[in-house]
């Protein structure tokens, strides 16, 4: 809860809560039901991982098992179930979600909390695009659920009915920032000058130690993102190369790869990639991401190397993570994420 605040067992403040997650229950059995129908298996994954993830900004609670030896080995409370479904499809699962308590640290406000629940969710050759339609799906059934006709946030409402836009990267930075973003990008490599100066001419301020994918993200979250999902949902698609993260590249095409963001009433709902498997790409990703982790933040988490082992037999395949808070968040009009988590973590 917000520092300060009174504590959520309150029996009044229970009350004005209590409408908000009685609908997160509606919406969870309704989004249950419509993967059932689709022909999803649910399954649950383990919270505790040899790695909590490998990406630069992320920050995990690390953990101690100590075994029947009393040998202590270091273990994370994991990030997302991202590796471990992974594994699963390797294991010849084909359709699978799993609504997943993750945790991240350094994680606080009014999307964020350092415990939360993240739906993913898998489709073993099939394409990344299916999971777009998906996306459409889902919004209409939590809304169904909830009893909503709009889902609203921050003064912002979209119709959760209505057909998303589609949007590729490239297209949203040329309308809302006048940046030729793929002219920045050679080799999969960002150019930092060239992105630089189209930052300036938009009138973002860059600092001399940003890197390409600094001034991205910031070109990203001033000028694009606001107009994102407004009137209705929005799909944000073939992010650039640099930006892949576990997305493999699109076919014929050196400059962006199979990766969509999913957005509502200016919020980032949900991240998706064509699924990369090819090991020795996403070993020097995981590599590249833990320098700039180490450069930034002074740490760096191992890599999960029975993972990248599962990824070699691993089928071509496309995967979602979606916030589920913040889906019931706009649903319900919830202004914050602990009004529809049923025990917040008390802030100290």
């Amino acid at each position: 809860m917000p520092r300060n605040s009174p504590p959520f067992w309150l029996p009044g403040r229970h009350a004005v809560r209590r409408p908000h997650l009685l609908a997160r229950g509606r919406i969870g059995a309704a989004l249950r039901g419509w993967f059932a129908n689709a022909g999803f298996i649910e399954v649950e994954t383990a919270t505790l991982q040899v790695s909590p993830g490998n990406e630069t900004h992320l920050h995990a609670f690390a953990t101690t098992l100590i075994g029947p030896d009393t040998v202590p080995h270091g273990l994370y409370l994991r990030t997302s179930p991202e590796f471990a479904c992974k594994k699963l499809l390797a294991a010849g699962e084909t359709r699978i979600f799993d609504f997943a308590r993750v945790f991240r640290n350094r994680e606080r406000g009014a999307l964020h909390h350092p415990e939360f629940t993240m739906l993913e969710w898998y489709r073993a050759n099939e394409s990344y695009e299916s999971l777009m339609d998906d996306c459409a799906a889902l919004l209409a059934a939590a809304a169904r659920a909830a009893g909503s006709t709009q889902f609203t946030f921050r003064g912002r409402s979209i119709d959760p009915f209505a057909v998303p836009e589609r949007l590729t990267v490239a297209e949203a930075f040329a309308r809302y920032a006048g940046i030729d973003l793929l002219a920045t990008v050679h080799g999969g490599q960002g150019d930092r000058a060239a992105l630089a100066q189209g930052a300036v001419k938009a009138g973002v301020a860059i600092a001399d130690d940003d890197t390409w994918g600094d001034i991205f993200s910031r070109i990203l979250a001033e000028q694009v993102e606001p107009h994102l999902g407004n009137g209705r949902a929005t799909l944000l698609y073939e992010y650039p190369l640099p930006q892949a993260a576990l997305a493999r590249a699109k076919d014929g095409n050196g400059k962006v790869a199979e990766r969509f963001e999913l957005y509502a009433c200016g919020v980032e709902l949900g991240n998706a990639f064509g699924e990369l498997t090819d090991v020795a790409e996403q070993r020097g990703r995981f590599a590249a991401a833990m320098d700039e982790k180490a450069r930034i933040h002074g740490e760096r988490y191992p890599v999960d190397e029975d993972f990248l082992d599962a990824l070699d037999g691993m089928p071509p395949a496309s995967g979602i993570a979606l916030g589920f808070d913040r889906l019931v968040m706009l649903a319900t009009g919830a202004e914050r994420i602990e009004q529809v988590i049923w025990t917040p973590v008390v802030e100290p």
